[in-house]
């Protein structure tokens, strides 16, 4: 996710700069939906390439749907266990900034199409977070989801937040379950580098709400701008 050029630390230690917590929403199907996201400050937007989701895009589809978007917004393309075939296809016609991987694909399938790429941590389904995230070495994010192992997000549901690791070995984005009543007590208490929304942000699947979008943004902005007076405070 692209935007910001300040990192921000997974542990709980003061920050050497100001906390701003990313924000991505995933799972648009509507061209005036990523718009309004724009408008309201999202950081990336997420496309998903995986037929059996109700938020499933068609390529030419994503394809229009990049050219209204302003710049500076970043771009990532969500699969699961996806024939290579496919995301070469979406390659060729959508200039994704950064892919998603889902399911359960292996580093070197991950790292086969020259592009930066994140990966999922099925949440109730691996039982040791520092064993799995160590096969990714070249990840550049690694995406903590309430989902089981191979199966889709956008379900609603949260996880145990306290299972979080503060040490993983590239930055944290926080997944599952997030929605406007909960991200900001998220963020105070994962410290996640950014967090990541879809069925918490919608009217209806795959179909986004304005001022929905507005107010979890809002709460994240609420939530990093508390963390960073608890730091002025201390010092």
């Amino acid at each position: 996710m692209a935007g910001h050029e300040t990192p921000v630390s997974t542990n709980l230690t003061p920050p050497a700069a100001a906390i701003y917590t990313q924000v991505k929403i995933c799972g648009f199907t509507r061209a005036q939906d990523a718009i309004a996201a724009c408008d309201c400050g999202v950081d990336a937007i997420g496309l998903v390439f995986y037929p059996p989701s109700t938020r499933n895009i068609e390529v030419a589809q994503a394809a229009e749907l990049l050219e209204s978007l302003p710049p500076f917004v970043s771009v990532t393309g969500l699969f699961l266990n996806a024939e290579k075939s496919l995301i070469d296809k979406v390659l060729q016609r959508v200039p994704l900034s950064l892919l998603q991987f889902h399911g359960t694909e292996s580093a070197e399938f991950c790292e086969a199409f020259d592009r930066p790429y994140i990966k999922s941590v099925a949440m109730k389904s691996v039982d040791n977070v520092h064993q799995y995230t160590e096969q990714y070495k070249k990840a550049r994010g690694f995406l903590l989801d309430s989902n089981m192992a191979g199966a889709a997000g956008g379900s609603g549901d949260t996880f145990d937040w306290s299972l979080v690791p503060t040490d993983l070995p590239a930055p944290l984005v926080l997944a599952g379950g997030l929605d406007n009543n909960n991200v900001h007590e998220a963020v105070i208490k994962v410290r996640p580098a950014a967090v990541d929304v879809s069925s918490g942000v919608e009217s209806g699947k795959g179909i986004k709400d304005p001022a929905m979008m507005r107010s979890f943004i809002n709460n994240v902005r609420a939530a990093d701008s508390a963390i960073n007076q608890s730091f002025a405070g201390d010092q």
